[in-house]
């Protein structure tokens, strides 16, 4: 059975009337020097029997130190990742801005071989990013998400 996460996707417009959305570089040595398909929506992976909403709130308050906002969240769909990977997503405006971002971390051998265990944020940094940014910053897999807010975003606009 495919390994499920969940995750937010917050979304803000700018003085430019561009839409923004709340995005986070991954941690770790391997993605360190990486920008361009280095980022993703905040997430984590949840139990078949377990709210996605519930799960996708507590993984941003694990990845951002903070709780997720309180909002109205919408769901935008389950995506399937290239690694095979569910990823369900929701959305909410917001005016998120945390004073800083302190993510949990995961234990990895560093240097590979070397017997050394080390621990690593499992994000590094979130800010709020331009979608046309987004969408070069975002890992490849996670683009259908962005898509799916822009639609959901006109199909709302006006109301």
């Amino acid at each position: 059975m495919a390994v499920r996460s969940a995750g937010l996707l917050l979304h803000r417009q700018n003085s430019a009337a561009e839409v923004e959305v709340w995005i986070a570089h991954m941690g770790g040595p391997f993605w360190e020097r990486k920008d361009e398909r280095a980022w993703s929506i905040p997430k984590g992976e949840y139990l078949e029997d377990e709210d996605p909403l519930a799960a996708a709130q507590r993984e941003f308050a694990e990845e951002m130190g903070v709780p997720a906002p309180s909002a109205d969240y919408v769901l935008l769909g389950t995506f399937r990742q290239p690694s095979g990977k569910l990823i369900t997503a929701f959305t909410a405006e917001s005016a998120f801005k945390p004073e800083k971002i302190l993510s949990n971390t995961f234990p990895l051998e560093w240097p590979k071989g070397s017997g050394t265990v080390q621990h690593f944020p499992e994000i590094d940094r979130a800010e709020w990013i331009g979608e046309s940014e987004a969408r070069i910053k975002l890992v490849k897999g996670q683009l259908p998400i962005l898509d799916a807010l822009i639609q959901h975003l006109r199909g709302t606009e006006g109301e």
